[in-house]
């Protein structure tokens, strides 16, 4: 078990419901694209697969996909999508989880990394990506840049969502690098939100590169999106890709 927090039946149940606009095929396809063109014609391993929201419409699309997931909430509602045998998870965290096999991508989305708390995890979960990586495979995150050039003197918080239904902030620990994600949710048409939060180490991408050096990798490709487009000091997130050395 590693610090990560586990997620419950009840948000599992809701998961793909409030996703459901980051679910749609619109807004997949080009994560789907740039997964499936690293991936080949060989397997690809996700790390925190969760409902399935990347793997399940990856693996239709022709990729072979195995996931890890730490809740097994969250992947009883893959289960629900798709069966075993054609989409394996294996219950446990990404950090030191093995699943049989090589891989020539593992992917890891959606700002899933911060989930593990400490800077000793996320290492780890860059060892645990190269230890599943054949020669001359990739490993890819996807990550917000932490937004603190938001923060005046004296601020702690930053909204990321003010919407009819939703209310959403985070708050700074620049000590320890932890985020809190606060979310007001408002599930009726009446004026109650229900209030959920949740803890993430946010990291750099200098900081990232030098956990790749460390687990043997080398990177790659950043870019700001799932498209391509060139990453900038103004970018918002990145994906990164590491790549195995063949030799």
């Amino acid at each position: 078990m590693t610090s990560s927090e586990l997620w419950t039946r009840a948000t599992a149940d809701r998961y793909d419901t409030e996703e459901s606009e980051t679910s749609s095929a619109a807004f997949l396809e080009p994560t789907l694209a740039f997964l499936a063109d690293l991936a080949g014609d060989g397997r690809a391993l996700e790390f925190a697969i969760g409902t399935g929201r990347v793997g399940v419409p990856l693996r239709e699309r022709g990729v072979p996909v195995a996931g890890i997931e730490l809740s097994e909430h969250m992947a009883a509602v893959l289960r629900r999508k798709i069966d075993e045998e054609t989409l394996p998870v294996t219950i446990g965290d990404m950090a030191t989880t093995v699943v049989p096999g090589d891989f020539t991508l593992v992917y890891l989305v959606y700002n899933t990394i911060t989930n593990l708390l400490t800077q000793d995890e996320q290492v780890e979960c860059f060892r645990n990506a190269a230890r599943h990586l054949a020669p001359g495979g990739r490993f890819v995150i996807e990550l917000g840049v932490p937004p603190l050039r938001f923060l005046p003197p004296g601020q702690v918080a930053v909204p990321f969502d003010v919407s009819e239904r939703h209310l959403g902030f985070d708050t700074f620990d620049l000590v320890e690098q932890i985020l809190v994600s606060h979310h007001f949710t408002r599930d009726g048409d009446d004026d109650r939100y229900r209030r959920d939060a949740s803890r993430h180490r946010y990291a750099w991408p200098a900081e990232l590169d030098l956990m790749a050096r460390l687990a043997g990798l080398e990177l790659e490709r950043r870019v700001a999106d799932w498209s391509g487009e060139p990453f900038t000091e103004n970018s918002a997130k990145h994906i990164s890709v590491w790549r195995k050395p063949s030799r």
